[in-house]
């Protein structure tokens, strides 16, 4: 859309009776669990003009990896508002209680709920909050210095997938919520794209499970979570001595994720202020090195593999499964039309070597998807880093150009800040905390009440630990016996 068109107001307005040209507070793209957590904690500011719009026609969180029994690698309080706002009605807990099923979670005693019913309370929370606009796809933001306000221009979708009408909407404050996208290394890319040999990303494996237990030999490429999962899942519908399975990873070791207390604390908001004044190379080399606080796999997963594998030697011999880490995809190829090659480097024996199979499926993660198109409007006001990467400041705002800035219009990012503020970015349990600290900005207020201390670990030396004063409990009243005369 060029910016020179001029689409129809959006057909939604922004408050009964209001023009429709009137800027809202607040716009979010993308409806994921992140925005989603904002829009549930916009909801009850009644001054608070906000809608959210989202390409999809529905509410959908990595259906193809809501596999049965698979959990959150967070607990159930990292919902989409009890960490900032435990009385919210949109909690997962209500979520129970509408659902009658309070009791039975009681009695469940599961402090990590499955992924499918993650999946199913943030499409309960969608299905009654308003303000959100699905099969809206945002094509352009721009800024308007005449006005002094963004302009969003949007596409509505139909249900086929067709363009139904073009849309313009006014907002002060963006916020980005378009998540992340599936990564494929770049020797396999050729691969997927060619679909004679099921090769598939991990994010379409619920999709494709049948065709690829039918594969003879079947190889899972990545050793992080849905690597793991993936190949106990195929591990489990395999005949006993015919499994032919081959799980690769690149780290060292299939690792368990680092998930002791203190550990854990590398995902507060203390940390995530630490890390944020840190110079940017020291940012950087950090990243790095903290893969097994969020790229190792779940012990009770790594258990599970190893029990269903010495279930299977009980029956006689050991299952044909080889399980590798350490190994790097230099090039892979296509035999024939019916197999693929991969050509093999491990790292510590520096040695080389090839291998065959009918099915490969990678888990190799996903990427933050690039703000570049949707923000390309923006760039000339956008302020970047040494490595062209968008500068972001400690409320998550798009560094921009006063110009922009002093006229009070802000574009914060949501998952699109992993650079500047560390590795608990996409990390649930943060959602809320950072949803209302965002509020918190818009508003000019302190809307919602977040913690001064989150964490027992100092990270640095500059200032000393705060210990919030201990909060009194309330004097009580003393009830007076009423006597009665006689």
């Amino acid at each position: 859309m060029s910016p020179q068109s001029n689409p129809p107001a959006d057909p939604h307005p922004n408050l009964p009776g209001q023009d429709p040209d009137t800027p809202r507070d607040l716009v979010g793209i993308g409806i994921g669990p992140f925005n989603l957590s904002l829009a549930a904690l916009a909801q009850p500011l009644a001054e608070l003009d906000a809608v959210f719009y989202e390409q999809r026609t529905a509410f959908s969180w990595h259906p193809g990896l809501l596999i049965d029994g698979s959990r959150l690698q967070v607990p159930f309080l990292a919902d989409l508002v009890t960490l900032a706002d435990p009385a919210s009605p949109w909690s997962f807990l209500n979520y129970l209680r509408h659902r009658d099923r309070l009791f039975p979670f009681y009695f469940a005693e599961r402090f990590h709920i499955q992924r499918a019913e993650y999946d199913a309370y943030c499409r309960w929370v969608c299905e009654n909050l308003t303000g959100l606009r699905f099969g809206h796809q945002v094509d352009a933001v721009r800024f308007n210095p005449e006005r002094d306000v963004f302009e969003v221009d949007f596409t509505q979708i139909a249900p086929d997938g067709e363009a139904e009408a073009l849309g313009r909407t006014y907002a002060r404050n963006i916020v980005l919520g378009i998540g992340t996208e599936p990564y494929v290394p770049d020797p396999l890319r050729p691969l997927v794209e060619a679909p004679a040999v099921p090769v598939i990303h991990a994010a379409d494996y619920l999709d494709h499970r049948e065709r690829l237990l039918a594969a003879e030999h079947i190889t899972v490429i990545g050793s992080g979570q849905s690597g793991a999962e993936i190949f106990l899942d195929l591990l489990r519908h395999r005949p006993a001595g015919r499994e032919k399975l081959h799980w690769l990873g690149r780290t060292e070791a299939f690792a368990p994720m680092e998930y002791s207390k203190l550990g854990l604390e590398h995902f507060t908001p203390d940390y995530t202020r630490y890390f944020h004044a840190l110079a940017e190379p020291v940012r950087d080399r950090l990243l790095d090195s903290q893969w097994q606080l969020h790229k190792g796999i779940d012990a009770a997963t790594l258990a599970a593999i190893h029990d269903e594998l010495y279930r299977r030697t009980t029956l006689g011999g050991w299952p044909d499964t080889v399980l590798t880490p350490g190994v790097r995809v230099r090039t892979a190829g296509r035999i024939a039309t019916t197999k693929v090659e991969l050509h093999l480097e491990h790292v510590q024996q520096n040695t080389r070597s090839r291998m065959t199979t009918d099915a490969v499926v990678l888990a190799t993660g996903y990427r933050e998807r690039s703000l570049d198109r949707i923000l390309a409007g923006l760039d000339p006001y956008m302020r970047r880093d040494s490595r062209e990467r968008p500068r972001i400041d400690d409320r998550y705002r798009l560094v921009l150009d006063p110009s922009v800035t002093g006229a009070g219009c802000h574009v914060y990012v949501q998952n699109a800040e992993r650079h500047t503020h560390g590795i608990g970015t996409p990390d649930l349990g943060l959602a809320a905390w950072r949803s209302a600290g965002i509020l918190n900005s818009v508003t000019g207020k302190e809307t919602y009440a977040l913690p001064g201390r989150t964490a027992f670990t100092t990270f640095g030396l500059e200032q000393q630990p705060r210990i919030p004063a201990a909060r009194q409990a309330p004097v009580l009243t003393p009830l007076v016996e009423r006597r009665t005369h006689a």
